[in-house]
């Protein structure tokens, strides 16, 4: 009886076995098809496509990628390929673009459950509006529905713009559950430690670059791609550390302090415990130091630039300069609001004048954009004495005017909000930066 019981059970884990093998070869089949209607549909991810590799993982009970491999459970796969012959090609999108634009690179950085929702939410946004035919899935209007209500509250449907909103705007319960039904495709359980990973953020910026100059040949309806082209902007753009920037603007000065390296202790106290209140050395009262004594600030007042970001931007700058290794105990700063003309001049010369700013002051013209009358006018103040020692000017503009022909005698920052391919070419001597909100609201 024993003997034909170790039988039974041994020609059972052999069906098994048999079983799970044919699971996992038919489910490779599946994935290799999936791939295949990739390449043919979406040429410009070839690159992307090459440097992914599925991998069957037993057990896992959905699907996740590490940035180098895209990990499927066979047996869940199948099924989700019965229920909807669409799905593989679905998540292998999925999973795709979010090693394109870099999601699981920022994971250490943000709240991770709202990265989650946000990444995915950006992802099945690009894929939804590229209007795929192969990639078709029953909660689709309802999901195409979502989104277009989170666009007209969120703006362009980065990971990042998604990730700001739902951090102002807290979802219930009930919302976030029907946000993972609706966008949640893959587990993020290999996000974290990304410094292990053998594919790394370099290695995918090329693939990305390469798509982002693919995409403009393969991409027949523009409409279809303006997500796509979008989120690969925010994923390839400069990261700059506004800080560093803004050390250009320092400059050489007296500042009223105990110059420490040219000051010896030891006859100083010295002399003070033989001689009283005779020290026989005085300490060198002035330090030569970079501090930031003068500047401009430029605000484009045209239709384009918004009250509440412009604010956050002065104050953002403000905080930067005003810290007490980079600045003058006496400052110069002029905040100039311009649009096609100078509107007003906000002189401030400590730190109550810039709080009497952010508290009481209105942004002013909202007529179109030109560059030249600012400089025209910092040029005059510079003539008539108004500055000792400028050193710069920082202008935040959506980047549409026009610029100067003639260099300034003080270096200029042009700060824009986005990625703009269509923006005017800037000037040899301009510095071009951008800066996301979420750099300018932190």
């Amino acid at each position: 009886m024993a003997v034909g019981q170790e039988a039974e059970n041994r020609g059972h884990a052999a069906e098994d076995a048999r079983r799970m093998e044919q699971a996992v070869r038919l489910a490779g089949q599946v994935m290799q098809l999936a791939r295949d209607n990739i390449v043919v549909n979406m040429r410009f991810l070839d690159a992307a496509l090459s440097r992914i590799r599925p991998e069957p993982r037993l057990g896992m009970e959905g699907a996740a990628t590490d940035g180098e491999k895209l990990f499927y459970d066979p047996v869940w796969l199948l099924k989700r390929y019965r229920e909807e012959r669409d799905y593989p090609v679905r998540i292998y999108l999925h999973m795709l673009f979010h090693c394109v634009f870099y999601h699981s690179f920022s994971y250490g950085e943000k709240e991770q459950e709202l990265w989650d929702l946000a990444a995915d939410a950006a992802v099945e946004n690009v894929i939804l509006e590229l209007r795929l035919h192969m990639a078709v899935l029953e909660t689709d209007a309802e999901a195409r529905n979502k989104l277009h209500y989170l666009k007209e509250d969120a703006g362009m449907l980065t990971a990042e713009r998604i990730y700001r909103y739902l951090k102002n705007n807290p979802v219930s319960a009930g919302e976030r559950e029907q946000w993972h039904r609706l966008f949640v495709r893959d587990a993020h359980i290999y996000w974290r430690g990304q410094e292990r990973m053998e594919v790394t953020e370099g290695q995918w910026k090329k693939i990305s670059e390469r798509i982002k100059a693919d995409l403009k040949s393969f991409s027949k309806d523009k409409n279809n791609s303006e997500s796509l082209e979008k989120n690969l902007a925010e994923a390839t753009k400069e990261r700059y550390d506004y800080a560093q920037i803004l050390q250009k603007f320092t400059v050489t000065g007296e500042d009223v302090q105990v110059n420490d390296d040219e000051f010896d202790y030891i006859y100083y106290t010295y002399g003070l415990s033989e001689y009283g209140n005779m020290p026989l050395v005085e300490p060198l009262e002035y330090k030569d130091m970079k501090k930031v004594r003068e500047f401009v600030i430029a605000i484009d007042t045209s239709a384009s630039c918004r009250g509440e970001i412009v604010r956050q931007f002065v104050k953002k700058t403000y905080s930067i300069l005003k810290g007490t290794e980079n600045f003058f105990r006496k400052i110069n700063v002029h905040i100039v609001q311009c649009d096609s003309e100078v509107q007003s001049d906000t002189k401030i010369t400590g730190e109550e004048d810039f709080d009497a700013f952010m508290r009481e002051g209105k942004l002013k013209g909202f007529g179109s954009t030109d560059f030249r009358p600012v400089f025209e006018y910092v040029d005059r103040l510079a003539a008539d004495g108004e500055f000792e020692n400028l050193k710069g000017l920082i202008y935040f503009t959506d980047g549409y005017g026009i610029y100067p022909a003639q260099m300034p005698e003080y270096d200029t920052i042009f700060v824009f909000l986005d990625e703009n391919e269509e923006r005017p070419e800037l000037p040899p001597w301009a510095i071009g930066i951008v800066l996301g909100e979420e750099d300018i609201e932190e």
